[in-house]
């Protein structure tokens, strides 16, 4: 039987500023991807989706990201390995403290926004990652796109490396997803969402913006947790392959 992971984006909140649905979403995930107070979150706000993880069963992962609060870790920053290692390593150790006091763990780390991003194609940024990654934990998995430099830099570094698919978000011939400054980055409708999520899982494969097929076969999927149709979408991803036969489980 096929079984797929649920991850979404969460923790994104930041005092008084709310971001995402945590709560709702935590119902419909099989793992949480947990900000890390660089790019979004405050360690009240995240003790707290931690905490409902643990209620919920959720596995946990860090969520490290740009040191970008004002732009939400999705503006690229310049930084040398040194930086890059140390910063994830700053963040996940603060995460794994927070996630301790709230009775849980965390399993598994995927870089966030133009982090993950730079990472997919820069050798020098995805392996500091990995480094700082296994100097915290090397039972970590690290999750990213399949087939670029994250996954290669998490399998020298000893790490697991897991692939991961979008349903919520548009692709480029080469596998990368297109920019967020393009109009056609983002699919929103829960209905096309969850028929683009049956087919990265059952046929290994997604359409790419020029119609042309690439091949995926993602570990897990990912929803971003701050986007208005989170919930909905998510309902409808999770309904759609539990109907194929799907089992949704965590891949840690």
């Amino acid at each position: 039987m096929r079984r797929i992971d649920l991850n979404a984006d969460l923790g994104e909140s930041y005092g008084r500023w709310r971001v995402g649905h945590d709560a709702e979403l935590l119902t419909l995930v099989s793992s949480a991807n947990v900000a890390c107070g660089f790019h979004a979150g405050d360690p009240v706000g995240l003790r707290e989706t931690l905490s409902l993880a643990a209620k919920n069963d959720v596995t946990v992962g860090a969520h490290p990201g740009y040191p970008d609060l004002l732009g939400f870790g999705r503006r690229d920053i310049e930084a040398t390995p040194a930086e890059v290692e140390n910063w994830v390593i700053y963040q996940v150790g603060a995460l794994c403290a927070l996630a301790a006091a709230a009775g849980t763990s965390v399993c598994y780390v995927k870089p966030h926004g133009a982090l993950y991003n730079r990472a997919a194609r820069h050798a020098p940024t995805a392996e500091a990652i990995a480094r700082g990654v296994a100097r915290v934990g090397s039972g970590m998995a690290l999750l990213g796109l399949p087939r670029t430099e994250i996954l290669a830099a998490a399998e020298r570094a000893g790490l697991r490396g897991v692939s991961e698919a979008f349903p919520d978000r548009s692709y480029e011939p080469d596998g990368t997803l297109t920019p967020r400054n393009n109009p056609d980055a983002l699919v929103s409708d829960p209905s096309e969402c969850a028929d683009r999520a049956a087919r990265m899982v059952l046929d290994g494969v997604v359409r790419a913006r020029d119609g042309t097929m690439v091949e995926i076969e993602p570990d897990s999927l990912c929803v971003h947790g701050d986007g208005p149709e989170a919930v909905p979408v998510l309902r409808a991803i999770r309904q759609r392959l539990e109907q194929s036969g799907v089992t949704i489980a965590p891949f840690a």
